[in-house]
């Protein structure tokens, strides 16, 4: 027979194995491995950093800053497609001969400070960045092991600029992304894989998988914005096999997001967040995470020499894009082409810092907020954001009379009513069609707290 004290004794270690096993369950819960395909991948919760950032600025720099002109795809519109537009540009400004490797020593970054940039990027109120390492002509920004003298250490700046730019970034606390293209226009690895139907993996096994592998492993992204996906099938890429070791095994599995561009057909259906298409609008709300990627050079991603006024987003277009993309649940991806001496042109600084300004007013309203019940008001350029008990209606026109009609809100005997910017309450009034009648503040249009966009806090609301 057992003692009491025996018996103690038994429970306790009854109890102490129940709590190890527990916590074992924890840690392995905790560490979840993810398998090389689509239904377990697909299952893995995007890490929440990036729903709350909701503004990111895009950086497209290469080879192609050089000629700057046409866009980024200048050297497939030069030899692949033969364009008669791109002939005449190099016969007119370049002598015989010259090919598109001799771009390559004149892209030199003289200019480039990578802490002004993130500086920029900071008081712009960008939240992440995302760097092209590599576009589709093939060039890396980084020191590639498997790009030997088609890389910005070997040619051209002679210097790591993907990791000179994570030094900058990191130090200020904003997430850091890495564009990379999976294909390359002209490599003939890849022309072999192609011509062999894509039955072939040389230019993957030789190319693509090696430099991803050393991105992660080199400079531990928070985010991979694959491209270059779409004339082959993800088997072709072995994009599960990265995906499921990127999730499980690498040193970014906890925190690192990735795109939705990882093979023909899996765009807007896998990955982690949806891109779709570039400069992607829904309509509506979707039923998962997605981003809008847009330029403010309207017609390019790189720059071009040649751009004018009428090619460049507006300030209010920007805005209004950025606000419409976050009510509906998406981040808002803002592009920029620097020269080829590293230099980002004043009407590319004066929209970002636009934005900034926009942000430090309202940001309240954008950044980690939620899309409420109700994104838009219909008929109106009104749109909702959510935070906590907090809803926010951000309306894109002045109403002439001073008079904003809010139909949606549901007031209650707590409703409180602000405008982002002006310390004190706002009057209102229930309306009697239902909603609410809000009387905006009799200032001059330089006293008020921003240009276009304004915001309306209001709690106490359903």
């Amino acid at each position: 027979m057992w003692s009491p004290e025996m018996k103690a004794r038994a429970v306790g270690t009854q109890l102490l194995l129940l709590l190890v096993l527990g916590a074992a369950e924890s840690a392995l819960g905790a560490q979840r491995r993810y398998t090389p395909d689509w239904p377990s991948l697909d299952s893995r919760p995007l890490p929440d950093w990036f729903d709350k950032a909701k503004f990111g600025v895009f950086v497209h720099w290469g080879v192609f800053s050089v000629p700057a002109w046409g866009s980024e795809w200048f050297w497939w519109h030069w030899k692949g497609e033969g364009l008669s537009q791109y002939q005449r540009f190099m016969s007119d400004n370049y002598p015989p001969g010259f090919s598109y490797a001799d771009f390559a020593p004149q892209f030199t970054a003289r200019f480039f400070d990578p802490d002004a940039w993130a500086d920029l990027f900071q008081a712009a109120g960008a939240k992440y960045v995302v760097l092209t390492t590599k576009h589709h002509e093939g060039f890396t920004n980084w020191p590639s092991p498997v790009s030997w003298n088609w890389n910005s250490q070997d040619v051209g700046p002679h210097r790591d600029l993907v990791g000179e730019l994570e030094t900058a970034i990191r130090k200020r606390n904003i997430r850091y992304g890495l564009y990379h293209s999976l294909f390359e226009w002209f490599h003939p690895l890849y022309q072999l894989d192609k011509k062999n139907g894509f039955k072939t993996q040389y230019f993957v096994a030789g190319k693509t998988m090696p430099e991803l592998y050393d991105l992660v492993n080199r400079y531990k992204p928070d985010l991979i914005w694959s491209d270059g996906d779409w004339e082959s099938p993800d088997t072709y890429w072995n994009s599960t096999d990265f995906l499921s070791w990127l999730y499980s095994d690498s040193p970014v599995k906890d925190e690192v997001v990735v795109n939705d561009r990882w093979g023909i057909n899996c765009s807007c259906h896998h990955g982690g967040y949806y891109n779709c298409e570039d400069k992607f609008q829904p309509s509506s709300l979707p039923h998962h995470k997605w981003e809008m990627c847009t330029s403010i050079d309207k017609r390019s991603w790189g720059y071009r020499r040649t751009m004018s006024i009428s090619d460049v987003a507006d300030e209010s277009k920007i805005i209004a894009e950025l606000v419409q993309t976050v009510s509906l649940g998406g981040n808002y991806l803002l592009n920029i082409g620097p020269t080829k001496d590293g230099l980002i042109v004043p009407i590319f600084q004066e929209r970002l810092l636009a934005v900034g300004k926009w942000l430090s007013i309202s940001g309240e309203a954008i950044y980690a907020s939620q899309p409420w019940r109700v994104q838009l008001e219909k008929n109106e350029s009104i749109w909702y954001t959510s935070k906590g008990s907090a809803v926010y209606a951000i309306f894109l026109n002045w109403p002439e009379n001073g008079e904003l009609s809010l139909k949606s809100p549901k007031t209650t005997s707590t409703t409180q009513v602000m405008m982002l910017g002006i310390q004190k309450d706002l009057e209102w009034s229930a309306n009697p069609h239902g909603g609410l009648l809000i009387y905006l503040p009799q200032l001059p249009p330089s006293a008020l707290p921003v240009e276009f966009a304004w915001t309306i806090k209001m709690t106490g609301v359903e």
